[in-house]
C-alpha cells in the first residue's frame, strides 16, 4: 500500500530538515520511507537536533552527507550551502518544526542553517510541528504559526494528542511518518504536470464516508463486504491537505490508525447508524462524497437476533430467507433532501464489460441524483476492493471520462479537482436541490 500511496515521489529532490524536538527521534522512519518511494533525499540538522538524532543515521538513510550548521559556510564551496540546498529542493519536509525554528522562520530571521534555507526557498514546505502541550498553547507561539501559514507554499501539518514525551498527554505530537510522506505525495500526484495547490480546498466543507457497513445477522454472524475503506479515508485525506474541513464516516476499517489523523471522524456499524450520523451532518457541507459501501440488506428489528445454535444449524437458511428487508439507499436520501449548490460524488462499485458499466453507472447518477459517480470495476486484478489502486469512469450530466488505474491517492485528488470544476461552473447556474 505504501508504494501505490507514495509512487509519484520517484525522482523527486526532497530536503528533510529536523529541529530541535525529541520528535526528531522518528524522522529516520519518514527519511528511510521517502528513499524506498524513489526520492532523492537531502538532510539538514540544527544543533539542538543533532543531540536527539544521530546526522550519520539520516546521512545513511539517505544515502548523502547530513549537513550542519557548521557547513554553512565551507570555503570549499563558490556558493553559500543555503541557496545551493533551497535551489535544489523541489520540497523541503521540517520535521519536526520545533518552537525555536518557527520562531525564526516567522520572524525572518537567518540564523543557522535551517533558517536561512527557509527563507531562500521558492518551493512548498511541509512543516510538521512538535512540541510540549503548554508550549504549543502559548500565544506567542500560536501568533508564529498563524504567521508563518501566511507565507506561500507551506503545507502545516498541527501537532497531534497523544502521550508526549514528557509523561503530558495533550496535543503536541509530530504528525506520523505516513501522514507526512502522504503530504509530499500529494503535492505532485499529478506527476510532471503543475503541483496540486495545497489551499484550493480552504474554507470548504467535506463530508466523506468510507468503508464497509455491518448488519448482523445474529449474535455471532454477519452481512458485510470486502470493502477496506482505502478510497474513502484517502479521499478525506487528500482533501484535509488541500485545506478543508473534513468528517469522515465510516464503518470498519483495514487501515492503519494514522491515516485518520486530524479527521473528525464517526465510527459506526449499520446502515441505519450510518444513516443517522449523515442526517446530523449534511446541513452546512459544500460536498459530499459517498465511498462507504453499504450493505445492501439488513434484519427487520423485530426478528429473532439470537445466535444460532450448532444444533439448529439446518435453520440458518430460513433465517436469512425471512425478516430481511432492502437498506434503504442513503446516497438517494442525501441527494433528495440537499441544499441548493451542495455537490454530491457518488461510487459505484461494478462488475461487466466497460459498455455495460457506463450504461449501468449513467443510470445510477441519474436515479440517485448526484453530481458526479464515479464507476470503478471491482472485478478486474491489482484494483477495487483491498488493493492500492482504482480507476473507471467518472460521470456527470452529460459527460464522462475514462480514469485510468492509478494509485488511489492520485485517484482522490482527481476527484476533489472534478468536484471542484463542478462548483465553479455552478457558480452562474447553481445546482438545484433534487426533489
Amino acid at each position: 500500500m505504501r508504494t501505490e500511496v507514495s509512487n509519484r515521489l520517484r525522482g523527486r529532490r526532497l530536503l528533510v530538515a529536523v529541529s530541535g524536538s525529541i520528535a526528531a527521534v522518528k524522522t529516520p522512519l519518514l527519511v528511510s520511507a521517502l528513499v524506498k518511494a524513489g526520492a532523492e533525499v537531502r538532510c539538514l540538522v540544527t544543533a539542538s537536533a543533532a543531540k536527539l538524532v544521530s546526522p550519520l543515521a539520516l546521512a545513511t538513510l539517505s544515502r548523502h552527507r547530513c549537513y550542519q550548521d557548521d557547513d554553512e559556510w565551507d570555503s570549499s564551496r563558490s556558493r553559500p550551502l543555503h541557496i545551493e540546498l533551497a535551489e535544489w529542493a523541489e520540497l523541503v519536509l521540517v520535521a519536526p518544526l520545533s518552537a525555536t525554528s518557527l520562531s525564526r522562520w516567522s520572524q525572518g530571521s537567518g540564523d543557522g542553517l535551517l533558517a536561512c534555507v527557509l527563507l531562500a526557498c521558492e518551493c512548498p514546505v511541509v512543516a510538521a510541528i512538535a512540541m510540549n502541550t503548554a508550549m504549543w498553547n502559548h500565544s506567542a507561539v500560536q501568533r508564529n504559526w498563524q504567521v508563518v501559514q501566511t507565507f506561500p507554499g507551506v503545507i502545516p501539518l498541527v501537532p497531534q494528542p497523544g502521550l508526549l514525551a514528557c509523561d503530558r498527554l495533550g496535543d503536541g505530537r509530530m504528525s506520523d511518518p505516513f501522514m507526512i510522506e502522504l503530504a509530499a505525495s500529494s503535492l505532485f500526484s499529478r506527476g510532471d504536470a503543475e503541483p496540486v495547490s495545497m489551499r484550493d480546498w480552504s474554507g470548504r466543507r467535506l463530508l466523506v464516508t468510507a468503508g464497509p457497513t455491518v448488519e448482523p445477522i445474529d449474535q455471532a454472524r454477519l452481512i458485510s463486504n470486502q470493502s477496506s475503506g482505502t478510497m474513502g479515508v484517502l479521499l478525506a485525506q487528500a482533501a484535509r491537505l488541500r485545506g478543508a474541513e473534513v468528517s469522515l464516516v465510516h464503518g470498519p476499517l483495514q487501515v492503519p490508525e494514522p491515516w485518520l489523523e486530524s479527521l473528525s471522524c464517526y465510527p459506526v456499524q449499520s446502515a441505519a447508524e450510518m444513516e443517522v450520523v449523515l442526517e446530523q451532518q449534511q446541513a452546512g457541507v459544500d460536498a459530499i462524497a459517498m465511498a462507504a459501501a453499504v450493505a445492501d440488506l439488513r434484519r427487520v428489528a423485530s426478528t429473532d437476533a439470537s445466535a444460532i445454535s450448532k444444533a439448529a444449524k439446518a435453520d440458518l437458511a430460513v433465517r436469512l430467507s425471512d425478516g430481511w428487508e432492502l437498506v434503504p439507499d442513503l446516497l438517494q436520501g442525501l441527494a433528495a433532501r440537499r441544499p441548493a449548490e451542495q455537490l454530491i460524488l457518488g461510487f459505484a462499485a461494478l462488475t461487466g464489460e466497460d459498455a455495460e458499466l457506463l450504461r449501468r453507472g449513467e443510470e445510477k447518477l441519474l436515479r440517485k441524483g448526484c453530481d458526479l459517480m464515479l464507476v470503478n470495476p471491482i472485478d478486474r486484478p491489482g484494483q477495487g476492493f483491498g488493493q492500492g489502486r482504482n480507476g473507471g469512469w467518472l460521470l456527470g450530466k452529460g459527460w464522462s471520462k475514462e480514469l485510468p488505474v492509478t494509485g488511489k491517492l492520485q485517484l482522490a485528488h482527481q476527484l476533489l479537482d472534478a468536484l471542484l470544476a463542478v462548483k465553479q461552473r455552478s457558480r452562474s447556474s447553481p445546482v438545484p436541490a433534487s426533489r
